[in-house]
Order: C-alpha cells, then structure tokens, then sequence
C-alpha cells in the first residue's frame, strides 16, 4: 500500500472516531437561565417540546440571572433566559450577546408569615412595605446572589431610602428561588420572589403573599444568545434554534396556559413580538 492511500484511509478514520463526539456537540445547547424558569416547572414542558422537534439536547444551568449573564461572557453558555434588564442592556452593549428578545413577564411579590409582624399585608408601595419591615426590624431572607430577583429587591430598598446590609434582622442565603423560600418559611420571615415560583411551591409553604400590584415589581424576561464571534465555539445554530423556538406561536402558546390548571391562572403572560416600553 503507498502512503498516499495509507494516509487517506488513517485520516478517514480519525474522521469516524471523532464524527460521533462532534455530532454530540453540535446538538447539545447549553441554556443559562434562573431558578424561577426551573421551580415553577415551565421548562420541564417546554424543553422536552423543543427536543422532539429539533434533535437537540437542552442542558438546563438554573441560576441567578447575574451568575447566568456572567456565564454567557465566559462564554460558558450558548444562550440566556434571564430577567435582569438592566444587566441584560449592558451584556449587549458590551457585544456579549446578540438577538435579545421579549419572551414574557410575571412579577414579583413580598411574602412573609401568616402573622405579618410587620403589619404590611395589603401595602400598595412595596418600598413602604420595606420601610416597616425595616422599622420592626422583622426578619428579611434575600437570595444576596446578585440575580434579577435580588438586584429588583436592591431597587426596592433604595426606594426605600434604607441600606439593610449588615442588620441582624436581614440575612441573605446566596441560594436560588425557590430554596430561598423555603429558608423564609423554615425561620418564619419576609422575602421577595417571582410570583411564578411562589405559586407553584406555595403548598408546601406557609408564607402568605402579602403586597403585590406595585409597578416596580414588574418581573420582565428575555431571552439571548451568545455572540459567535466573541466566543466562536458557541453553539450558535442551537442558540438561535432555542430562541426562535421560545418565541414561536407555539411556545407562547404554552406559556399562556401554563399553570392555569394548577392555580386557576397563568404564573407567566407571553411577550413576544411586542413593543417595549421604557
């Protein structure tokens, strides 16, 4: 055999050995997204959808939409659903990301015990709700993980004109929605959570919700994908594949409907294809 057809037939099965990896690869997409999209259990419906359509692989990184965005810069990530505006605008403006898109919005709610220690229930300004949990001192759990939940509760504080950090009465647990509520309930405090995630793990809490309404508690989600050229081994076809999914008639349509049959209404309300206001 000369070299000529040796090297050919060595270098075809390299191509065989590595084509089975590589295709592994190109159908898996990495999605950094909040807790919030996990334990209210949405994506447990739209993922599964998306794969039987597509032939991709999801793999599902539930974090605080701060810890999610810095993935995305590291290039960690292909592509975001998140809920922090402010720190979205930047990751784009920055060239982090590309295509980012209205999804849906819920909101954000305080919670607390049923014995409201407080007195706040029923408060329309969730600022003024603040400033009497802080004047009681009563007890105030934060996730402190810099997500979107946690940068909207900092918002509310300096509405409230009041700096919490390193007050007995507020602890922060560094942990996700949903087991953040469950630290709240275990020591009998006050918290702020998406509604989605409230309503969806509420029966085994014994947290009431106690203001809601407030304009500043608008829960916005978008979703982005992480830009090829900063970071070219994205997937950026399983990227914009997962996007454009999400924002289709048929995703939008699950999420109008989703948990209507559990809790008598939607925990998210569909926003894609809409005008943003500012």
């Amino acid at each position: 055999m000369n070299k000529g057809v040796w090297f050919g037939l060595f270098f075809c099965s390299l191509l065989i050995l590595a084509s089975p990896s590589l295709a592994r690869t190109q159908k898996t997409i990495i999605l950094a997204t909040t807790t919030s999209t996990q334990d209210s259990g949405l994506l447990d419906v739209l993922i599964p959808i998306f794969e039987k359509k597509t032939g991709y692989v999801i793999k599902t990184i539930p974090v605080g939409s701060g810890q999610a965005i810095s993935m995305g810069q590291r290039g960690e990530a292909d592509v975001l659903l998140v809920h922090s505006p402010e720190a979205e605008e930047k990751f784009m403006k920055e060239g982090f990301g590309v295509n980012r898109r209205l999804v849906m919005h819920n909101d954000f709610v305080i919670v607390g015990p049923l014995k409201d220690p407080a007195k706040i229930k029923g408060i329309k300004l969730s600022s003024e709700a603040l400033k009497k949990i802080a004047l009681t001192r009563s007890l105030f759990i934060s996730r402190g993980d810099h997500s979107g939940t946690h940068l909207k509760e900092k918002a509310i504080w300096r509405a409230a004109g009041i700096n919490p950090e390193g007050e007995k009465w507020y602890q922060q647990t560094g942990l996700g929605m949903g087991q953040t509520l469950s630290v709240t309930n275990e020591k009998g405090g006050y918290t702020i959570s998406d509604r989605g995630t409230y309503r969806a793990l509420r029966k085994h809490l014994g947290l009431d919700l106690l203001v809601e309404g407030d304009a500043i508690l608008l829960n916005i989600y978008h979703v982005i994908e992480v830009n090829p050229v900063k970071w070219p081994k994205v997937n950026a076809l399983g990227a914009k594949a997962f996007a454009e999914f999400i924002v289709s008639k048929e995703a939008q349509d699950i999420i109008k409907t989703f948990g209507v049959d559990r809790f008598g209404s939607p925990l998210f309300f569909p926003d894609a294809g809409k005008e943003e206001k500012n």
